[in-house]
């Protein structure tokens, strides 16, 4: 049996997710911001499913009526079990007409996941207080002796996009997950929350630290190329006879890109987009990505970096979407350019 949870991308949402992780091994988490994202991930989890047995559970994600009603819909016949966990006020119509849909607007969602989990897998402390940190934050409880070390965990998740999760899902709930089990270690510390606040830069190279220690953006760009040339089949694209690699939001394009290059001789350039519809462009010797990026989007700069602005770029959530964009705007313009 498959089992899926798909949660919030805060830090209450990927702290459910923590919490699951704990108590049940194999687990399939996917992570999805409000509206249409939902739908998207919900599709995406049903491919995951197929025609297997599975358990899907949703936590910190408010649903509207009508995605109750397609979602029930969208399982009936097949052999999925759905379970909703939340706090959000606006949901309670959602919990009078569906049965799987529970709401506690009293708890945050990590603090319901615990209690659910741990009724029927047994208590932890550490776990518990961990729970507790991120409900005095969620729900902002002032006076509650955990909120500044709340405050400290909800800014450090929310500043973690050192892996981009679009590109590379698994990787960024376990550095998420990596993260909120440091995170735990200081709670009952002295001043536990300043100790955090200073403790979370060594976290973080602790984490992408193979080898030898440095700096953390060069221990960054270490990981993420590895990441990158372990999947370079599928990121790898062509413009003419070039062959290069897109990424997405990968952030540090010029260092990542360029150790990247290095790192893999047989690929001519690089390109990150972002969510902001710009084209960053790298390259090293082989191929000049100024003539690219004018060619492509009106853009400009050097032969071995340059940039531009793709307008009818569509941010997305899934990355084969996001490749199709960019391949069929090489295919235009290359053909454009031919004729």
């Amino acid at each position: 049996m498959k089992i899926i949870h798909l949660s919030h991308t805060d830090l209450d949402g990927y702290a459910c997710q923590f919490i699951t992780n704990f108590y049940l091994k194999n687990v399939k988490f996917y992570n999805s911001n409000y509206g249409k994202e939902i739908d998207e991930k919900f599709n995406q989890i049903l491919e995951f499913i197929g025609y297997d047995e599975a358990v899907v559970l949703i936590t910190d994600l408010n649903l509207t009526p009508n995605q109750c009603q397609i979602y029930e819909n969208l399982i009936k016949d097949k052999q999925i079990k759905l379970i909703l966990l939340d706090h959000h006020q606006s949901g309670l119509e959602c919990m009078n007409k569906f049965a799987w849909y529970f709401l506690d607007s009293s708890r945050c969602a990590t603090k319901i996941v615990y209690d659910f989990f741990s009724s029927i897998y047994g208590q932890n402390e550490q776990i518990s207080k961990f729970a507790k940190v991120v409900n005095a934050v969620d729900i902002w409880l002032k006076d509650d002796d955990y909120f500044e070390l709340g405050k400290v965990c909800m800014n450090a998740i929310a500043a973690a996009k050192e892996i981009n999760k679009v590109m590379f899902e698994d990787e960024h709930i376990k550095y998420l997950f990596y993260l909120m089990s440091k995170f735990s270690e200081f709670i009952g510390a002295n001043n536990a929350h300043i100790a955090l606040d200073n403790a979370i830069h060594n976290i973080k190279k602790d984490f992408f630290k193979s080898a030898q220690d440095d700096t953390l953006s060069n221990l960054i760009s270490a990981y993420l190329v590895a990441l990158l040339s372990a999947n370079k089949d599928k990121f790898s694209i062509f413009y003419g006879d070039f062959k290069g690699i897109l990424t997405h939001n990968i952030g540090s394009t010029s260092v990542i890109g360029n150790d990247f290059l290095l790192a893999n001789p047989d690929f001519d350039f690089f390109i990150d987009v972002t969510s902001k519809k710009t084209l960053s462009f790298r390259a090293n010797g082989k191929v000049d990505v100024s003539q690219m990026a004018k060619n492509l989007v009106g853009g400009g700069g050097h032969i071995n970096a340059s940039g531009g602005f793709f307008t009818n770029f569509k941010d997305g959530f899934n990355y084969s979407l996001i490749k199709a964009q960019i391949v069929e705007l090489i295919d235009k313009k290359t053909k454009d350019k031919n004729e």
